[in-house]
């Protein structure tokens, strides 16, 4: 198979080329480094990464018409400065038009999209957030520049497969808390641990996920979580005890007002409602594995460990912004 990914050397991108150049499939990517890393991808035969901006519509439609791809998935995303509303708009709302026209013109069999949980406000309404919940994005430039990314997605016409996150965790991380967490205590600094709670799922577990749905499973709108939320300072217990780095200072408590959010493992698509809590099988064929990991701690472990090593052979990485989902 032929597959398209934008954001390719990003934490989500970069992972799912992984595990398509290891089953046999001929890649393109597309990354502007604006948050990814080079060091992400190897080199492979069947891999080709461009840099460039899917803001450009010539630069995709070349790209897209030049590969005719069976199936494109548009991880790419503007998040990095919540007051640079231009790039949010550039790149999820006009690049994802981009991709969204591309994919209709050169007739592409599938469209896979992300779209972030904030989608639904900061103050939901429900515990754990279902599909019938309103939207209402109407929290920061990147959850209105993401929705309207997805109408797009849904008004291309392309059969197209949208997943709504939770935050996801994994070794690439470079924002959220993880990542400030290790290399903070690898510094011998102090963390700040605020009492929210949120929803987290492991990026290799989603990855599969979104495999299958490349190859055809699944139709329409999905969340992608693990279904209930984890307080931050069990996070952080976990990078402690992922990360021997000597003697730890207890984390500072930021005193805000304690914010839950969890989306429901429960998903519908346009067609139907299934399950998706924990590792069992999904009624109606779309099998995913969701983030258990989290709680017993291997994907924390995993992260810390890939930190760890690429701390010991780079300077560290500089850009860490605020978790979004």
């Amino acid at each position: 198979m032929k597959v398209f990914v934008t954001g390719g050397s990003g934490l989500v991108g970069s992972t799912l080329i992984d595990l398509l150049l290891a089953r046999g499939d001929e890649v393109l990517a597309i990354d502007n480094f604006a948050t990814g890393r080079r060091d992400n991808l190897q080199p492979h035969a069947k891999l080709r990464l461009v840099e460039d901006s899917i803001v450009d519509k010539s630069a995709v439609d070349v790209l897209v018409g030049d590969f005719r791809p069976d199936a494109v998935i548009h991880t790419a995303a503007s998040y990095k400065d919540p007051d640079d509303w231009h790039s949010d708009a550039m790149t999820n709302c006009v690049g994802s038009a981009n991709v969204a026209q591309a994919c209709r013109t050169y007739k592409v069999g599938r469209l896979v999209y992300f779209q972030t949980a904030l989608c639904y406000g900061t103050k939901p309404r429900e515990q754990p957030i279902t599909l019938n919940h309103p939207i209402d994005p109407v929290n920061s430039s990147y959850a209105i520049s993401k929705t309207a990314g997805e109408h797009y997605i849904q008004y291309s016409g392309v059969d197209w497969i949208t997943f709504r996150l939770a935050n996801v965790v994994g070794p690439r991380n470079v924002s959220g808390p993880l990542p400030i967490f290790f290399d903070r205590l690898s510094q011998g600094k102090r963390c700040f641990v605020t009492e929210a709670r949120r929803d987290f799922v492991f990026v290799h577990d989603l990855a599969r996920a979104v495999i299958k749905a490349a190859d055809g499973t699944g139709s329409g709108t999905y969340h992608f979580s693990s279904g209930r939320d984890v307080a931050i300072k069990e996070l952080y217990d976990e990078v402690v005890r992922a990360a021997p780095l000597g003697r730890m200072t207890r984390p500072a408590s930021c005193s805000t007002r304690a914010a839950r959010f969890a989306i429901s493992a429960k998903c519908a698509s346009r067609r139907s409602t299934r399950s998706w809590r924990g590792p069992s099988h999904i009624t109606g064929s779309l099998a995913c594995k969701v983030a258990t990991r989290i709680s017993a701690g291997a994907g924390i472990r995993e992260a810390a460990d890939h930190r760890r090593r690429r701390l010991s052979r780079l300077k560290p990485y500089r850009g860490l912004s605020a978790a979004r989902a």
